[in-house]
């Protein structure tokens, strides 16, 4: 009579009263312990198989010490912005910051001048003005926010008019048209989808209209029969009771060469804008954020709005995007110390020497790519790169995604391509070689 092997599987007492299981214990807990070797049991009797008490003990390890979710990965794919990868990385500036602030008690909410509770939406107003030359400004948890609270303060209960062809949707399947029922606003669509003149905008003023939104096409565009009124044409729109609201998107604060029709937030205060948006982690290259500036009447609006509270930024991210902004006072240095604007501005002849010290270390060979800045921002922009390009194609991308740190590739006709563009230096030394 066979004897089944399952039966011979120690306890859970048993693995815990074990010099492995002392040591999982003293280290993580007797309680997470306990849940591994239940994990390590229960998958034991799962398999069928009999297994020893050192093969638990190395599996409840395995299930207590596995690397946490959130982790730091390698980029090698050639997009700079990348929305699944973390968007932008931050500057040495912006985490020296983080790490000040993170490391104690802080002016978040403090007046140190009067002694006593203050705003945190102070310590970027002054900043933001002087970079986009608006009056005022604040942060709030990211762009989505930023837009749902100007039409949420400016526009509820009203109507709010918006070309057809700017009802956009945003990643994770967000779309304008359901930001803005959210608000309490009702949606007036003007013109056609390919083109709204400034008279469609005019016949559907009334006296329920109380914003004009104008959203930029930032994750694509629009080329042929079409066309839109410039920002400055619809300033001529203004009345009392009715803001001119600009959802930028990307959130550019510098105009680059390759980027020349990203617009600024600069221009949009300048062409008359109450209230501009835009993000802080995709071209600007800080944290997660939505970013308002305008006027102070419009912006003061915004801070007061009861949402305001719900969307507020949080001090780490707070502390990081002051440090990303004060970087752009010499827009030299923003360029230069900035990942994301550095990335995208890098010589093509550096990024293939990368490549090719690359390729010498894993045997493969060096290719031209196209890199794209990602983020929805400049969709046509073509930004020339190199990659080191090595055999085995969705088995080894699977294999360097299993390594330490992790490595996100490209996989194009059967090939890995390590786009080395959104690679640095540093990280060319961390890449695995192939097995």
């Amino acid at each position: 009579m066979s004897v089944n092997p399952l039966r011979e599987l120690p306890s859970v007492d048993a693995l815990l009263r074990s010099r492995g299981g002392a040591e999982l214990v003293a280290k993580h807990g007797r309680a997470a312990a306990v849940e591994a070797f239940r994990g390590a049991l229960a998958g034991a009797r799962q398999e069928g198989t009999a297994r020893s008490e050192a093969q638990l003990v190395d599996d409840a390890r395995r299930r207590l010490e596995r690397p946490p979710s959130l982790r730091r990965v390698l980029n090698a794919t050639g997009v700079i912005v990348h929305t699944n990868l973390g968007r932008a990385p931050l500057a040495a500036a912006a985490l020296a910051r983080v790490t000040e602030v993170a490391g104690g008690y802080s002016t978040l909410e403090y007046d140190l001048t009067e002694g006593r509770r203050g705003s945190r939406h102070d310590h970027l107003s002054g900043l933001l003005a002087q970079l986009t030359g608006a009056e005022a400004g604040l942060a709030v948890n990211n762009n989505a926010a930023a837009v749902l609270l100007c039409l949420a303060a400016t526009a509820e209960t009203g109507e709010v008019l918006i070309s057809r062809g700017q009802l956009i949707e945003i990643g994770d399947g967000f779309r304008i048209p359901d930001i803005l029922a959210q608000s309490g606003a009702t949606l007036v669509e003007v013109g056609t989808t390919n083109r709204t003149h400034l008279r469609d905008y005019e016949q559907a003023l009334s006296e329920r209209t109380r914003a004009i939104l104008r959203v930029h096409q930032s994750n694509f565009r629009m080329v042929g029969f079409a066309d839109q009124p410039a920002l400055l044409e619809l300033a001529t729109l203004r009345r009392p009771g009715v803001a001119l609201i600009d959802d930028l998107g990307s959130g550019a604060l510098l105009h680059i060469a390759d980027m020349l029709d990203e617009p600024t937030a600069r221009s949009s205060i300048e062409a008359g804008a109450d209230l501009v948006c835009f993000s802080g982690d995709k071209l600007l290259g800080g944290p997660q954020a939505g970013i308002v500036v305008g006027s102070t009447e419009a912006v003061g609006r915004v801070k007061r709005h009861p949402l305001a509270r719900a969307m507020r930024i949080d001090k780490l991210s707070l502390a990081a995007l002051e440090a990303t902004l004060e970087l752009y006072r010499n827009p030299a240095a923003a360029l230069e110390q900035l990942p994301v604007l550095r990335m995208a501005g890098e010589p093509a002849s550096n990024v293939r020497a990368r490549a090719e010290r690359l390729a010498d270390r894993l045997g493969g060979d060096v290719v031209g790519t196209t890199a794209r800045v990602g983020g929805g921002a400049l969709p046509l922009l073509e930004i020339e790169s190199y990659a080191c390009e090595i055999e085995g194609g969705a088995t080894v991308a699977a294999r360097l995604r299993a390594s330490d740190p992790p490595v996100v590739a490209r996989v194009q006709e059967g090939k890995v391509l390590l786009d080395c563009r959104t690679l640095t230096d540093e990280d060319i030394d961390l890449v695995p070689a192939p097995a």
